[in-house]
Order: structure tokens, then sequence, then C-alpha cells
């Protein structure tokens, strides 16, 4: 069969934009592939798996592309998961809880912990303050305003007979500027994690009124088991890539046995220098104190909800007459899938 001229070239062009049009549609591909995950500031302990999951090579191992971004306060990291600038945070789960009753809905894919591994201290220019009543009228440090920080400070204010008009909580995020806002009396107390605890002990600036690193400690605080930090996403994401979700869930879930099965030392070295801030000692021995708040399998321990949203409901008015369904802010779906060698 013979074909005209023209006819070759109405063929070829459009062949060309076809060509054009699969090229774009692949680069739209390999773009989708990567996965961004933003972590609440993850030189902090709390969120230790996320640096070290990338460390251990296991998102290569898993066959993903993950890039993982900075932002010191989990509210923050929170308001880009929902403009839609990234697929997943490593942050506490009570943001799962407080969006739903906002009418968004995120769920808690992978639990690190079940223990906020977070510190109230007390700046030691203020011996005046000697329990969480005594901070009325006082300048309390957080890492952001709607931060999990923020959350823990106003519960504890009010479980202690305070109104939240009573006290003031100050954005300082973590470390550098957390210290320095208590240096200059920003702040007269704050809510911090390791290695900032360990920095302000170690000089002997602070000292520490309430402490939430351990499971018997933060039962004495906050009245249950306290899931706190994890890999929360979208629901509607999450239903979306469930292979991308499973991939994701293998790589933390081996990343929590490591931390499970090494020790504070082993797991430091795996971790960026700078995360020492010039004390490799310090942050081992922070680590060894504090490396119980960490799950083992990544799943949510089964009281852990309900303590969540009672310590939210209990300063929180917009969440007091919200009905709140629990089963919709986490799930063990992909965590029951991981086989661990």
């Amino acid at each position: 069969m013979r074909i005209s001229r023209g006819l070759f070239h109405t063929l070829a062009f459009s062949i060309l934009l076809a060509g054009t049009s699969l090229g774009a549609g692949a680069g739209a591909a390999n773009a989708a592939d990567k996965i961004t995950l933003m972590v609440g500031g993850y030189e902090k302990q709390i969120y230790l798996p996320a640096k070290l999951a990338e460390a251990l090579g296991y998102f290569k191992d898993e066959g993903l592309d993950v890039e993982l971004l900075n932002e010191p306060a989990g509210v923050d990291a929170e308001n880009q998961l929902l403009a839609g600038a990234v697929q997943g945070v490593v942050g506490f789960y009570d943001h799962c809880i407080d969006l739903q009753g906002k009418g968004k809905f995120v769920e808690s894919i992978v639990q690190f912990s079940q223990a906020p591994g977070e510190v109230e201290l007390v700046s030691t220019k203020h011996p005046e303050i000697k329990s969480v009543a005594d901070f009325k009228g006082k300048s309390l440090g957080v890492t952001g305003l709607g931060s999990s920080t923020n959350f823990l400070t106003q519960y504890l204010a009010v479980k202690n007979g305070l109104d939240l008009s009573d006290i003031t909580s100050v954005p300082v995020g973590a470390g550098a500027t957390f210290i320095a806002a208590m240096q200059q009396d920003k702040i007269q107390a704050g809510m911090t994690t390791e290695p900032t605890i360990t920095r302000l002990l170690k000089t002997g600036e602070a000292s520490i009124l309430v402490d939430m690193r351990t499971m018997e400690n933060t039962r004495a605080a906050l009245g249950g088991t306290y899931p706190a930090a994890s890999l929360y996403m979208e629901t509607a994401w999450v239903e979306q890539h469930k292979d991308e979700t499973q991939k994701l869930t293998n790589a933390f879930v081996k990343t929590l046995k490591f931390i499970n099965t090494h020790s504070a030392a082993e797991i430091t070295e795996k971790m960026p220098k700078d995360f020492y801030v010039n004390d490799k000692e310090g942050y081992i021995k922070a680590l060894d104190g504090g490396k119980g708040m960490f799950t083992a399998d990544g799943v949510m321990p089964k009281d852990g909800p309900q303590t969540v949203l009672a310590v939210l409901k209990g300063f929180s008015k917009s969440l007091k007459d919200k009905q709140i369904d629990l089963s919709k802010t986490c799930t063990t779906d992909f965590v029951k899938n991981v086989t661990v060698n």
C-alpha cells in the first residue's frame, strides 16, 4: 500500500505528538514515585526512626525514593500534608484526632512510640515554679502554636487547676532556639525533647518538672498510655496508594526492630554527627534512657487512642462536643503484613 507524502507527514506528526505525550506521562509517573515525608524536627530523638530508616537503606531496599524534609514544628508539617505538598508526616498521633474534629481524615499508619518523650523544663532562674500550678502568668515554650507540645502544655495547665488564659504559649521550636529563649527569659518553662533536654540539664540552666520519657511517668502525668510519634498520612492517599504505603510500613517496622535489638551506641553511629551537638556521649546516654518509648512492631497500643482523646478533650473546646471515631484515626492493616527476619 502506497502512502501519500501528505498522509505520511500527518502520521509522522501524530506519532511525534504521541511520543511527546508518553514522555511527559513517564516523567509524571517518575515524579509520583517519589514520596516526600515531612518530619517535625528530624534531629529530635522522638523522631529517630525517620533518619535511621534512611541511614540503614531500608527505603531503598523497598524500592522507594523517599525524601525527608525537616520542619521543627509538627503543626506546620500537618499543614504541609493538608496542602498536598507532602505525602506523609512523621509527627504525633494526636493530630489525627484533632484534625478529625475539623473534618479532616488522617491516620497513623505506623506507631513509633507509646510515650511522648517530652519533658517540661523549668528555668533555674525561676525557683518559684515548683509545680504546674505555678505556671500562672508565665510564658511557656512550645515548638509551635497548635503543636503537640502545645496540646500537652495546655492539658497539664487545665489538669492542675489553671485556665488557658492563665498561661502564654510561646512558639520557640527546639534545640538552639528553645535554649536561647530560656536563656533570654522569653520563656520561664517549656516542653521539649532530647537532645535539647540533656543540653540544658548539663549546663544547669533548667530542671525537670514533668517527665514523659517513660511509660510509667507518662501514665502518671497523662492518665494512661500515650501513643505519640508516628507516620501519619491522609486516609484518601493511603486508599489510593496501598502498595507504596505498605513499602513505607515495611521500612519503618524494620527500623523499629533495629532500635529494639541494638544498643544506643550502635544506633548513634548511624545518625548524622551534627545531631550529637558536640556531645556524643550525652546523646547516647539520652537515647539509652529513652529507647524504651519506641514500639517493637509499629502497632498502636490498644489503650492509647482513648487516652489521647481524653487529653485533648481535657482542654480543647472544639473537641468537647465532637463525636470522634477513633477507628478512623489509625490502622494496623499495614503493620500486620510486615514480616521481619
